[in-house]
């Protein structure tokens, strides 16, 4: 399972339109990315859509089980981004702080970090830019591991654009044509 999550991983990345992308940092033993989108809708709208509306916009070949709208997103503290498909349950992060429609913060490890047992914290901000929003995934993830975590700081930063980029998309889509 591990080599087909590192595999999507890899084909997604190479998939990846060209978004406002930005390695923070990196170490041995950990990262912090930066990606950034604008989209036609105001703030309220956006941070809707990123809850409500996960299984619409997260990429399906980057869940466990090739399905997205077995996703949730629990809007308050000590939810859960969850992925439920019968039996077959995972838990990928822990919400930790809730400012609707400017900030939701979550920890754990997403993917292949988790079985790495690796730790972090990701943020989806929300700001109000020239008439639209400006949303932000930030991400910063470490730990142990006896692998060097930096040879995988790209291709964790393209994944991170993918999924942003599904929730911006899947905001354009819904904006009002002119």
């Amino acid at each position: 399972m591990r080599r087909v999550l590192w595999l999507a991983m890899l084909v997604g990345a190479f998939a990846c339109p060209s978004l406002q992308a930005r390695i923070v940092d990196q170490a041995a033993n950990g990262f912090t990315l930066e990606n950034s989108e604008w989209v036609p809708a105001d703030p309220h709208t956006s941070w809707k859509s990123f809850v409500n509306d996960v299984g619409h916009w997260w990429p399906a070949d980057h869940s466990w089980w090739g399905d997205a709208s077995k996703l949730s997103i629990s809007e308050r503290v000590g939810g859960c981004f969850c992925e439920l498909n019968g039996a077959q349950q995972a838990w990928h992060m822990t919400v930790t702080f809730v400012d609707p429609a400017k900030l939701m913060r979550m920890t754990g490890g997403l993917g292949p970090l988790q079985g790495m047992g690796l730790d972090g914290v990701l943020e989806w901000r929300f700001a109000a830019e020239k008439g639209g929003t400006r949303i932000t995934l930030w991400y910063r993830a470490g730990g142990y591991t006896p692998d060097d975590l930096g040879k995988f700081v790209p291709v964790v930063d393209k994944v991170q654009a993918l999924q942003l980029g599904g929730l911006a998309a899947y905001l354009r889509k819904q904006a009002p044509r002119p």
